[in-house]
């Protein structure tokens, strides 16, 4: 079959599959409330794409096949199967954004690959956020979290919530709109605190960003007496070290690291294989007694279990327990799909060795 034939035969494929695909998630999501969801993720072995549909803009990628093709005809592929999905929902060919992602290491997934600036404002869960479907291999909201950010949600009421490595800060801002009584979210990144920023402003909420050396600052509360949401600039493994120094405290804190970063403004690398028991035991000592850890990755080369991480940290916390919560929050968009893994730890009432501290406030 020569190369044309076999580009129609998959194009058609793909359209087929994707009314599929929408005719059902298009009613799954009416009753989630929320217009962005996982659309496409390599259903058709032949057609390796993963595309998430963001209300009238379809953005994602061409992941790497397991054999070499020849360039000039997978750009011709996938101009096909742009035009076989722009057809096939209904949408203009320019919002069918379709980049090229390999495995990533380190700082380069979130690197900037376009200049064409196409964001949108999507609604999830009666909130607002903004969205890049363009320039950077990742948009802005994680959408296999879905279901997790609903549930920090709902147990946020009146709590300090603390959000590392916070990314657009989605978590904190579901937090807020639970009435949490603040919330601090920490990253290196000025570029997404200022996204981070906006998604706050967006649902309206104040914030307030300061530098490291600020949030540790005595004079801090005088300069932000109204200010209960703040973001923080900060590399997360320093701020934990000095927050226990400060001895500070939270009652939900939401640690969400990548697999790996070697970033030059960090204060060393990061390896989550190799460093989530210091992250995990790093976070317990910030927690308040009875108070809840989230701990999520994506990692696939992650595989401790829940029974490995509460065996590993009861010496230093006892009461503690560990559940996987992986199971209990996959979507109807990410059924049968790879999800992250996620675990909830939550802390004895009982003072572990490192004691409780004090409230998440300035000191």
């Amino acid at each position: 079959m020569d190369f044309s034939a076999k580009n129609a035969i998959q194009a058609e494929m793909f359209a087929n599959r994707l009314k599929k695909r929408f005719r059902h998630l298009k009613k799954y999501a009416k009753r989630a409330g929320t217009e962005a969801f996982r659309l496409y993720d390599r259903d058709i072995p032949e057609i390796p794409l993963v595309l998430d549909l963001w209300g009238d803009v379809v953005s994602g990628a061409l992941y790497k096949r397991p054999y070499e093709k020849d360039e000039a005809e997978e750009t011709v592929w996938l101009d096909e199967m742009r035009s076989a999905a722009a057809e096939s929902l209904g949408i203009e060919i320019a919002n069918i954004i379709i980049k090229r992602r390999e495995r990533q290491r380190g700082p380069s997934q979130y690197e900037k690959i376009s200049g064409e600036g196409l964001t949108r404002t999507v609604i999830e869960g009666g909130l607002k956020f903004k969205v890049n479907l363009s320039d950077y291999l990742d948009t802005g909201l994680f959408l296999d979290k879905r279901s997790l950010r609903a549930a920090v949600r709902a147990m946020a009421e009146k709590k300090r919530v603390l959000n590392l490595f916070c990314y657009t800060a989605s978590f904190s801002v579901y937090a807020a709109d639970g009435e949490a009584c603040s919330t601090d979210s920490v990253d290196l990144s000025n570029t997404y605190l200022r996204i981070a920023c906006e998604n706050f402003s967006l649902n309206g909420f104040h914030t307030a960003t300061l530098r490291q050396e600020d949030f540790f600052s005595r004079s801090m509360p005088k300069k932000i007496p109204s200010c209960s949401h703040r973001l923080i600039r900060s590399d997360v493994q320093l701020f934990l070290r000095q927050a226990q120094a400060a001895a500070l405290s939270w009652d939900i804190i939401i640690l969400d690291p990548p697999a790996f970063s070697n970033s030059s403004m960090a204060v060393a690398d990061l390896d989550l294989r190799r460093d989530y028991g210091e992250l995990l035991a790093n976070c317990l000592a910030l927690l308040c007694p009875g108070g809840s850890l989230w701990f999520s990755t994506g990692a696939r080369s992650f595989k401790a279990t829940a029974a490995d991480i509460e065996i590993m940290l009861a010496e230093q916390f006892p009461g503690l327990t560990v559940s996987d919560k992986s199971r209990s929050f996959i979507d109807e968009d990410f059924k049968g799909k790879k999800t992250p893994k996620m675990f909830l730890l939550h802390k004895g009432n009982e003072r572990g060795k490192t004691g409780a501290g004090t409230p998440g406030v300035f000191v």
